[in-house]
């Protein structure tokens, strides 16, 4: 399997169940990444602002603050905006995956998660995330190059 080195990541893991965090953590251990933990909505949303995490797993149903409201605030505020959202929930109902594409959640999964579906979707968004960085790189070099070039 590929892997992203020598970047790493930093993944935020939002879910109220201990348990359900710790076995997304072990599932995505042996990856490399760096792993944050919120247990509520709201403490997601302030450790996704100071952290700027490259990806949040996201648990809907977390007291506090729903991860729709979560999803919502960090697609709205610029500087979070562009972190992907992988919504992690045990709602399977189709109105349910609706709203979380509506509050702006890049992919979902449900619970139960099985550990091949997880990693090919986190490498996926990550790579997605890493790409987009590295284009925002290049298009803020290429801008400063042509004002250079202009005076």
């Amino acid at each position: 399997m590929e892997k992203l080195d020598p970047v790493v990541s930093r993944i935020l893991i939002a879910d109220d169940n201990e348990q359900n965090r710790e076995l997304l953590e072990a599932y995505l251990s042996d990856e490399g990444h760096e792993i944050l933990m919120a247990a509520d909505g709201q403490q997601t949303v302030e450790i996704a602002q100071e952290k700027l995490p490259d990806l949040v797993l996201l648990d809907i149903m977390m007291p506090k603050l729903s991860g729709y409201e979560v999803c919502q605030k960090l697609k709205a505020d610029e500087k979070t905006k562009r972190i992907p959202v992988l919504m992690v929930t045990a709602l399977k109902e189709v109105g349910d995956i609706q709203k979380a594409v509506d509050a702006g959640a890049d992919d979902f999964l449900t619970k139960p998660v099985h550990r091949l579906e997880l990693k090919t979707r986190v490498r996926s968004l990550l790579r997605v995330r890493h790409l987009t960085n590295e284009r925002d790189r290049l298009l803020a070099y290429l801008a400063e190059v042509d004002s250079q070039a202009a005076h």
